[in-house]
């Protein structure tokens, strides 16, 4: 049986879990879960994730999990997705738990009140723009030394952070700035199968 997701398909947080089960030949039911509409909230969400939150995966056994990021990293166990020496691990984890603290909350958040809720300029807090660049800049820097993230390969950072990158765009956010940055979007959607967002 395949496992289930629930997620919404504007989101990169859900995306982020597609992407990986397809890349590493999982087999999975997509139940699309509007957040928007306010569906995370319903009681079915509820009985699985109390945080009312998507993604959720569903397994086979009948335990549910959540947050992208531990999602990610759960279906990529064994595989090269997660570097096996210890230390490039750790950053590997040091990229995921940077990407919900100090990129997501930016990127992702301008992006969804600027492309969805039609929003202008005007009206969104200029500290998203600021600290998004801010967040990009820190990534150029990477990755102008360096193709990926993690040890020069593909790994769950890559993936986790590609997610609202390659959609930044739709926040207002101009990657011609950051070349290094726009070509490892350009790098890792080849890596997935995906067509360039932008």
């Amino acid at each position: 049986m395949p496992i289930t997701i629930y997620g919404d398909s504007i989101s990169g947080n859900c995306l982020k879990v597609k992407w990986t089960a397809e890349l590493l030949g999982v087999p999975y039911e997509w139940i699309e879960v509007d957040v928007v509409k306010g569906e995370a909230r319903s009681d079915a969400i509820r009985a699985l994730n109390p945080a009312a939150q998507v993604p959720t995966v569903l397994f086979e056994d009948g335990r549910a999990l959540a947050q992208s990021n531990a999602i990610i990293v759960h279906l990529a166990e064994g595989s090269s997705l997660i570097p096996k020496d210890a230390y490039w691990r750790a950053k590997m984890f040091e990229w995921l738990f940077w990407e919900q603290y100090s990129h997501e909350p930016y990127i992702a958040v301008r992006r969804f009140q600027k492309h969805y809720l039609g929003k202008p300029d005007s009206e969104l807090d200029p500290k998203l723009l600021e600290r998004g660049e801010g967040a990009l800049a820190r990534m150029e820097a990477w990755l102008e030394a360096s193709p990926y993230l993690v040890n020069g390969a593909l790994s769950c950072a890559d993936i986790s952070l590609a997610a609202y990158t390659r959609l930044s765009h739709e926040g207002g956010f101009d990657l011609a700035k950051f070349p290094a940055v726009k070509a490892w979007v350009a790098r890792v959607d080849a890596d997935l199968g995906l067509e360039p967002a932008a």
